[in-house]
């Protein structure tokens, strides 16, 4: 777990010294994907997944297209690691029996109302899946580096203000994988937020490219118009975060970020709660940080969920339906 390394939006000295670094990953990914023997599922596999490390707001769509896909007669489950948590699955997750230090933040924030099974060998949670007979269609939250389940389709998600970065590999810069060759692996692309790095029109030459955005809830904000706040987040991108806030018209006082997934220790707490008092301040955090939360803290920090907002919210699900039919999906009732 690290934050974002600054020079992963340029091509500085530091990116050109560790260029010979990424050899390394390439010879890595390239023997990984050389010896796997991914598995096919018995039902689709719709895999979320992103051409960089940080945050895109791809796990936010996934919860998302899990919803609209239930509203037009699918019955899916989603399909996540479980990161940060120690469960290696297959697990489905319960919400009010575990916890982050079991199955992972994300999978707890996926699990309100929905199907969330925590697997660390992604082709035996398919499996699982596909057993219980409940599912008709696999959402997989990220594994696009992994090799081991088959996908059916995938749906490449960007951020609109980091876009690709320098646009090198790991660790030079953000790219899991050269850009080209990456975008040949994705069905689809959306990019969340403005396209600030003009990156559209490079994935649009090549497939299908949709827009959306992370709406963070007004009402939060609302209840706490007249109090400045101490924003902390542990998420890919946490300036995000607080610029959701600020547009909104929230006052914040400190801003605290830590790397993505960190675990809060006491001393931790203890420091946020300290600033928050030495500001006068309330203590707000993403949905994602919360759920990390010790239980007796969670009432004593603000919680600010966001939505998705898709452009065209239709076009993006007609496209997606269009091309599990094309594979030999078409038939919601199946499975």
């Amino acid at each position: 777990m690290m934050k974002t390394p600054a020079f992963w939006s340029r091509r500085g000295a530091t990116a050109i010294a560790l260029l010979p670094l990424t050899l390394l990953w390439r010879a890595a990914s390239a023997v990984k994907e050389a010896t796997a023997r991914p598995y096919k599922s018995a039902i689709p596999v719709v895999c979320v997944g992103n051409l960089t490390a940080g945050g895109t707001g791809k796990t936010p769509l996934v919860g998302w297209l899990a919803d609209r896909m239930s509203e037009r007669g699918w019955r899916p489950a989603i399909l996540t690691r479980g990161y940060g948590g120690s469960a290696a699955g297959p697990l489905w997750v319960d919400t009010a029996e575990h916890d982050a230090g079991l199955c992972g933040d994300e999978p707890l924030m996926l699990a309100d109302g929905r199907a969330v099974m925590v697997a660390r060998d992604r082709a035996a949670g398919a499996r699982a899946i596909a057993s219980n007979g409940a599912f008709n269609l696999i959402i997989m939250d990220d594994g696009m580096q992994n090799p081991t389940l088959q996908r059916t389709l995938t749906v490449g998600v960007f951020d609109g203000g980091s876009g690709i970065g320098n646009g090198l590999l790991i660790p030079a810069g953000p790219l899991r994988t050269p850009f080209a060759s990456g975008l040949d692996q994705l069905d689809m692309a959306v990019i969340n937020g403005e396209d600030e790095t003009a990156l559209r029109p490079r994935i649009a030459s090549k497939l299908p490219v949709f827009d959306a955005a992370l709406r963070p809830e007004a009402g939060v904000i609302e209840a706490l118009a007249d109090t400045p706040l101490l924003a902390f987040a542990g998420i890919g991108r946490p300036a995000r975060f607080f610029a959701g806030i600020e547009s909104l018209g929230g006052e914040i006082a400190k801003k605290l970020s830590f790397a993505d997934h960190h675990p809060y220790s006491q001393q931790d707490l203890a420091q946020i709660q300290e600033d928050a008092q030495r500001h006068g301040a309330d203590m707000i955090t993403t949905q994602k940080d919360w759920m990390r939360l010790p239980a007796d803290w969670r009432a004593r920090v603000a919680m600010l969920p966001v939505s998705v907002d898709m452009d065209d919210e239709t076009g993006f699900l007609d496209s997606l339906e269009g091309r599990l039919a094309a594979a030999g999906h078409g038939n919601r009732a199946d499975g």
